[in-house]
């Protein structure tokens, strides 16, 4: 009966300890598969609601893994320079071309393969390839249906005497000050600063976003503003088309007016996930990220796979096509100039 009792005791202990091996086994074979599963930071300059549905479903189509941080996407490119080789971020993802210049002349983006932006137009990506247009916008000028017979026919009318305080615009706006920093591109300071002072001496009213001029346009509030084109697509969709009484007018006379910029990803030289960070990039400009672009945003997609929305003129009719959007990144230039002209402060 003692010999009966031992040996069950003994049986009892190597089964605890199988059991013991077993669960160290799974705990083990659980934090190795947590630690091969891909994942990447993203820096973002977008506005979150309008991106982490598709960061979410990149999620779930390719198992990565995706930590957002977002901010300003001038402040978070100067965040990434200070950071240096520190920097957690994988890939950024910019509101404007701007930033990503500014980045690229800091030579610290990696690039991209020729193969992921092959279907990108030159105009809407890096010469170096070190960075890529993901959709696009066009600068246009929103205007009531009341105003469609006096509307000026290019940015020198726009200063005329006629339009005194009938024109709104956001001057502490990425997008504006874009606009602002290809007039200086293209005119040259002079000029640039010369336009600036004749539109600031039309008093043209100050509203905090694009969104806003909008709304007060379609009011009736104020005639017309400088906007991009997308704005006026969103406020249909949250009001519906039979309450719109404002139209977009694109200058298609290659100017700063009709400048045609782009968000954009790039991958940082010092990401230890280029893999991943490459399948990101890919799937934005893949047929579902632009299908997203064009459908959510209102944005132009930049790849022929999928088409733009109804009534959009074609982008090559817009902007100039040789203009170089990495030129753009000198915005502590242009925010100077709207200091000294007077605009930041109207």
């Amino acid at each position: 009966m003692r010999k009966s009792i031992v040996l069950v005791s003994i049986a009892l202990v190597a089964i605890l300890a199988l059991s013991g091996c077993g669960s160290d086994s799974n705990e083990s074979e659980s934090k190795s598969k947590e630690s091969t599963t891909e994942s990447i930071v993203v820096y973002t300059g977008r506005n979150l609601d309008l991106v982490e549905p598709l960061v979410e479903q990149f999620e779930k189509d390719t198992g990565i893994k995706v930590e957002l941080r977002d901010g300003d996407s001038a402040e978070l490119a100067t965040q990434i320079i200070t950071e240096g080789k520190a920097s957690k971020a994988d890939v950024f993802f910019s509101q404007d071309a701007g930033a990503l210049g500014l980045l690229e002349t800091e030579e610290i983006l990696s690039e991209i393969p020729s193969g992921i932006t092959a279907e990108v137009p030159d105009r809407f990506k890096s010469k170096n390839g070190n960075w890529v247009g993901t959709s696009g916008r066009a600068r246009v000028l929103v205007y009531n249906e009341s105003q469609k017979e006096d509307l000026p026919a290019n940015l020198e009318e726009m200063v005329s005497p006629e339009y005194k305080g009938k024109i709104a615009f956001a001057p502490t706006n990425a997008s504006f000050q874009s606009f602002v920093t290809a007039l200086r591109v293209s005119l040259g300071e002079t000029a640039a600063q010369d336009w600036l002072e004749a539109f600031a001496a039309n008093e043209p009213k100050v509203y905090e976003k694009n969104s806003a001029i909008v709304k007060a346009v379609n009011d009736g509030e104020i005639p017309m503003g400088l906007v991009n084109h997308y704005y006026l697509y969103e406020l249909t969709s949250e009001i519906g088309q039979e309450n719109i009484n404002a139209k977009n007018l694109y200058f298609e006379d290659g100017s700063a007016g009709s400048l045609v910029n782009v968000a954009g990803v790039a991958i940082l030289e010092n990401s230890k996930n280029k893999d991943a960070a490459q399948k990101f990039v890919e799937y934005l400009l893949s047929e579902k990220g632009q299908k997203f672009f064009v459908e959510q945003t209102f944005e132009y997609p930049v790849t022929s796979a999928v088409e733009p929305a109804e009534n959009l003129p074609e982008l090559s009719k817009l902007g100039d096509p040789n203009f170089d959007l990495s030129d753009l990144e000198t915005l502590d230039k242009t925010i100077e100039l709207l200091d000294k002209v007077g605009l930041l402060t109207k």
